[in-house]
């Protein structure tokens, strides 16, 4: 199995004691991301590759995985990643979501496998819930509309935005889970929620801001439905 792909630091504007590694794993290039602080991490959306992960990651305690939704190219390396690193590292999932996470592997709807399902998620995370990693605390949305249990992770300056939205465009809607209506909802509720400074950590493609979503985005600034 191939290591993950492309690692990359992105500094977080608002604190040059945070480091966010990035690795593009998996056969459609899903974004893994490891927030460190204070020599602790927390991994959201290892979608494959998971022990390779576990290797970059060497130098710091995993303290939190943390899944944005339940697609299996999001989950997929998640037990490899719990495995390779040892203990009773902690997986959290949107509480809409843990039961397709845990039976996401094998061939997905894109006919795409997988590495594995998820394990049980030990935390089911909820609209206003928090995770904390070193001194980085960061607010748990509820954003169904790719899934219906799928969560955005809000902090300082940025956020993990899974499929919900990306650089010009936003999640599919056609698979299952996915709703158009809802996702309509779901993206003029963030408008008002993530500020326009913030960067944009997507579960695919190029990071981004808030601000040029809301400028550029046919999907935020109102020149196309979902």
């Amino acid at each position: 199995m191939a290591e993950p792909m492309d690692e990359r630091e992105i500094e977080d504007p608002e604190d040059s004691h945070v480091e966010i590694r990035a690795f593009t794993v998996g056969p459609i290039e899903t974004n893994c991301y490891a927030l460190v602080s204070d020599g602790h991490a927390m991994v959201v959306d290892p979608g494959f590759c998971g022990a390779g992960i576990a290797g970059q990651l060497s130098d710091v305690t995993v303290d939190l995985v943390v899944a944005t939704h339940g697609h299996g190219d999001h989950v997929g390396g998640v037990a490899a990643l719990l495995e390779a690193l040892g203990g009773d590292v902690p997986f959290a999932i949107g509480a809409g979501d843990a039961e397709r996470a845990m039976h996401a592997g094998g061939v997905g709807s894109l006919g795409i496998a997988y590495d594995d399902d998820a394990p049980e998620p030990s935390r089911l995370l909820r609209e206003g819930d928090t995770v904390t990693v070193g001194s980085v605390t960061m607010a748990v949305i509820e954003t169904p509309g790719h899934t219906e249990g799928g969560v955005i992770l809000l902090g300082d300056g940025i956020a993990f935005t899974g499929d919900t939205v990306f650089k010009g465009t936003v999640g599919r809607t056609d698979l299952v889970g996915g709703d158009p209506e809802v996702m309509g909802e779901t993206l003029e509720r963030l408008k008002g929620l993530i500020p326009p400074e913030t960067v944009l950590l997507p579960g695919h493609g190029e990071a981004t801001t808030m601000a040029d979503e809301l400028r550029d985005n046919p999907y935020l600034n109102g020149r196309a439905s979902r």
